[in-house]
């Protein structure tokens, strides 16, 4: 069980470094992770240092004061960008690299994924996660696409 630690101050220095401040002591690395994102979105938020170790969790975030929630939502929204996959263009696979050209919500992206078993997740039916080689991730719902692009994504998966 995740002991209970007050959190004094969340802020960025220098620009883009966030650093914790808690009653006992400051973080000048830490990050902000869900802990079942999924199956309880937006609660239990974990806070790690910059080994991974545990700082505490939260179970109700929205609890905090703004101006600990706000810097936080900003770490977990760069951590937790998955742009939706709205057109495969061209999926290629060379030398167990699969290439995937790609139109998103957020424009055209091109992304590499090794070891497709590892890196494509259904979430549900019909709903998966691809995570490319950078760690980032991608999210796809198959019903929502056009022929062409279930086509080349049934050949691939």
């Amino acid at each position: 069980m995740s002991k209970e630690v007050r959190i004094v101050k969340v802020w960025q220095e220098p620009e883009g470094r966030y650093r914790l401040e808690t009653e006992d002591r400051c973080y000048l690395a830490f990050r902000p992770a869900w802990s079942s994102p999924l199956s309880r979105p937006g609660r239990y938020l974990a806070l790690l240092d910059g080994k991974d170790g545990e700082i505490t969790t939260i179970p109700d975030p929205q609890a905090l004061p703004p101006e600990v929630l706000d810097p936080l939502m900003a770490m977990v929204g760069e951590r937790y960008l998955s742009p939706m996959v709205t057109e495969i263009l061209t999926i290629r696979m060379e030398f167990g690299i699969t290439y995937w050209d790609t139109m998103t919500e957020r424009g055209r992206r091109d992304f590499a994924t090794q070891s497709l078993q590892e890196n494509v997740h259904w979430l549900a039916p019909g709903h998966l996660i691809v995570t490319d080689v950078s760690g980032n991730r991608y999210e796809v719902h198959v019903d929502r696409l056009d022929p062409k692009s279930r086509r080349l994504l049934g050949n691939a998966v």
